[in-house]
């Protein structure tokens, strides 16, 4: 499941606090302005002459908003992280965590998000043991479980939103793809993001041991498909025995792009957008998708959430049945919510999205990709920026 910068208000630097309004003469702003990341400016063209001649009120003129991330627009944190670290410097942890906070972030946030998310299927799962007291069975039922994302997604956005709150390879690829994120950024994010889903799944597989020795028996494990009381699913997804592999695909696609479509709906400031509210909806839409379209193979609908764990499970004794079940699954959550999500965020720029992105430029963004330039596409992966590729 994550998706995966959404809508915090964004600071007033150089505001006069007398009057309330901007003074761009101020020192303080000119040092603020000085540390800003350069994907969270707004741009602004320069207004263009009107058929007299003369120059259009700048109110008038188009700006461009160049979007971190995912779920919260952090420039704010990010701007104050930048002002500490020029007082702390001198620390060594705090030069090192200045460095790799992103990481570190998203490393967080998706371990919070398994702790959840999979301790809310261990709950219903494991208290189904018939052999347990009549009062300790039966703790949940398959909406427990689409709450237990939906909260897990909630809260690892707000423990990583200094990073964008992504919690997804696939959502770190799309804002890549379409919003401008450096392109050098997704693989640190992407090993963050499956290392924290891994660490999440050993500390519910810790907390719940003695339950599934209770529930399988002691030292046994296994996998769906393979046992009537298999456990593997508690930590990550399998496909209904029906489904053929293109119903597999088909159900992990569509699921991934319906999470982008949504999530760059929920983001777009021309559009209605969520706002502060961003983690919240976020929390909604994935308990959506899990009461919708989660019941035929999971709605991994994200490499991290499934292989992080599943390679746990690999290597705490369930055996290499994890990768063979379901006629070799495992590699539909992990290839298919990048096509989803890459369709997904296509589909919305396409039809809704009115700023900057690839889709909003010649071709469709297909000039840059076929005929770029050897300095735009350095530029590309350095800075994120789309349009210098062209």
């Amino acid at each position: 499941m994550d998706a995966l910068d959404y809508g915090s208000p964004k600071p007033d630097l150089g505001r006069s606090p007398a009057t309330g309004y901007s003074d761009p003469s101020s020192s303080d702003a000119d040092t603020a302005v000085g540390y800003a990341h350069k994907e969270h400016r707004h741009k602004q063209r320069s207004p263009d002459p009107d058929n007299d001649g003369h120059t259009l009120n700048p109110v008038d003129t188009y700006q461009t908003y160049e979007e971190h991330g995912a779920p919260i627009d952090n420039s704010g944190q990010n701007e104050a992280a930048r002002r500490d670290y020029e007082h702390h410097k001198h620390l060594w942890w705090y030069r090192v965590r200045y460095t790799c906070r992103d990481a570190f972030a998203e490393f967080c946030g998706t371990m919070i998000m398994i702790v959840f998310g999979d301790g809310s299927v261990a709950q219903v799962t494991l208290s189904a043991n018939p052999n347990l007291p009549q009062a300790s069975q039966n703790k949940g039922e398959y909406q427990s479980i689409s709450w237990g994302w939906g909260i897990g997604v909630m809260l690892g956005v707000y423990v990583c939103g200094c990073s964008g709150g992504h919690l997804n390879p696939a959502i770190t690829m799309v804002n890549c793809l379409y919003r401008g994120f450096p392109w050098w950024k997704w693989p640190i994010y992407a090993c963050a993001q499956v290392f924290g889903c891994f660490c999440g799944a050993a500390i519910i597989y810790g907390n719940y041991k003695s339950a599934i020795d209770a529930y399988e028996g002691y030292g046994v494990r296994t996998v769906p498909g393979y046992s009537d009381t298999a456990t593997a699913g508690v930590f990550n997804t399998y496909p209904q025995p029906f489904l053929t592999k293109t119903g597999q695909v088909f159900s992990e696609i569509i699921s991934s792009a319906v999470l982008v479509f949504v999530i760059f709906a929920l983001k777009d400031e021309r559009n209605l957008g969520a706002g502060n509210l961003m983690p919240l909806m976020l929390f909604f839409l994935i308990f959506g998708i899990g009461a919708t379209l989660g019941w035929e193979t999971g709605y991994a609908i994200n490499l991290a959430r499934d292989f992080g764990p599943r390679l746990f499970t690999y290597m705490v004794g369930y055996g290499p049945e994890v990768w063979r079940a379901g006629d070799y699954y495992f590699w539909v959550p992990m290839i298919c919510p990048f096509i989803g999500a890459a369709f997904g965020g296509f589909l919305y720029d396409l039809l809704i999205y009115t700023g900057k992105s690839p889709i909003n430029t010649e071709w469709l963004g297909i000039k840059s990709m076929v005929h770029p330039s050897k300095h735009g596409i350095k530029k590309a992966i350095k800075e994120g920026d789309v349009e210098r590729a062209v």
